[in-house]
This record gives structure tokens, sequence and C-alpha cells, in this order.
């Protein structure tokens, strides 16, 4: 786990610049879904995840520091979290993400250092 949950983890191997989006998205038990949209800012890095079919077409905010590994050449990004770990987490949700410190503060403790919405703990 990381410290900072909004940055990417060194070992992950991601270059910043590099466009995610379409990449699939593998849980620790499986794929969970595809990547919609990404963000490399400094401090506040993150996926959203369309996860399709597999929760109904839910889309959740990823944080970078639950990247473990960019595979380019497979079109792939491994996180560390499970399937249930990211159907609980909260639903991403456009207008509370654009300069809402308190969303992310609350999708940021969910992954980093609690489940404050019914989920698991990271």
């Amino acid at each position: 786990m990381t410290d900072n949950v909004w940055g990417y983890q060194d070992t992950a191997g991601h270059l910043a610049g590099a466009d995610l989006t379409g990449y699939k998205v593998e849980a620790i038990d499986g794929s969970i879904g595809k990547v919609d949209k990404h963000s490399d800012e400094a401090g506040s890095a993150y996926l959203v995840v369309d996860t399709g079919v597999w929760i109904f077409g839910k889309e959740v905010l990823l944080p970078a520091g639950a990247v473990t590994k960019v595979d380019a050449e497979e079109k792939k990004i491994y996180v560390n979290r499970t399937k249930d770990q990211i159907k609980d987490a909260p639903e991403f949700d456009r207008d509370k993400h654009l300069g809402n410190a308190d969303y992310h503060a609350e999708v940021g403790t969910y992954y980093g250092t609690g489940a404050p919405f019914g989920g698991r703990p990271a």
C-alpha cells in the first residue's frame, strides 16, 4: 500500500502521459472492467473504471495508488484490490469529482485507510 493513494507506485511501470483509455483492469481475483478515463495529475492521479455488465455498468474512481502494474503490450492494468472491493466502492460521480475535495477524501479513505461506504478496508 502506498502512503499516497492518488499517486502511481514507483514499481507500477506507468509512464506519465501514456494513454490508458480502453485498457482492461485486472483485480487480484480477475477482470473487473476497462479504463474509461484517467489522469496523471500529480497528487490526484486516478482511473475511472467502467465495470460493464459485471456490476451493471457502474463506473468507479480508482486512485492510481491501487495500480501495481501497467502492461502496455497486453493493454492491461493490474490493481491490488479484489473485485468485491471495487464493486463496493462508491460509484463515480462526474459532478462531485470536478473540484470537490470532500469527494476525493472520501474515495481516498475508502481505498487507503478505511471503508466509510460500507465496504471493506483496503
